[in-house]
């Protein structure tokens, strides 16, 4: 089945989560430990929570489509800086773009079942999983600038068009 959206709008929405990602981490890297670890509330408790759940949902949802279900989410703990995330989500993106690059148009319209966490399957079209990835990348960032700015920090202009316009790879 081939899937209403191309792999070439694909790739694009990928290039942009990955320029959306650095632009938010160069901010992050101007908070202090103790900001960086501090407790805001919210859905994770920190900006180092916040982004590690980021990089392990990609992670995961990477192995989902490599056709592998972990049952466990990466641990804040294993990332006491800035740095270790951001070298784990090289990796993850190094590995997203081989992935990506061995899909074609028709892999994208392709039913894919995968467990959750909780045990349940769930079975959708790759590309509306792949969209969904983005999105919630998106919907975290958004917390992540919102704790920036209690932090006083200036949070970065993430989105889309703005992205295009800078120059992100299409």
């Amino acid at each position: 089945m081939t899937a209403p959206m191309s792999l070439k709008s694909i790739n694009e929405l990928f290039n942009y989560n990955y320029w959306a990602r650095d632009c938010q981490l160069q901010a992050c890297a101007t908070l202090t430990e103790e900001q960086f670890l501090r407790s805001l509330g919210g859905s994770f408790t920190s900006v180092r929570d916040t982004l590690v759940h980021m990089v392990g949902a990609e992670w995961i949802w990477l192995e989902r489509w490599r056709r592998r279900s972990p049952q466990a989410m990466m641990s804040p703990a294993e990332f006491p800086a800035l740095s270790n995330i951001s070298a784990k989500w090289r990796d993850v993106e190094h590995e997203m773009h081989e992935y990506l690059a061995t899909l074609n148009e028709q892999a994208l319209g392709e039913s894919l079942t995968y467990m959750s966490q909780k045990g349940d399957k769930f079975t959708y079209e790759l590309w509306r999983q792949m969209v969904h990835v983005v999105n919630h990348q998106s919907y975290h960032r958004g917390q992540v600038a919102t704790m920036l700015r209690q932090l006083g920090a200036t949070p970065p202009a993430v989105d889309f068009l703005p992205g295009y316009r800078a120059g992100f790879k299409a």
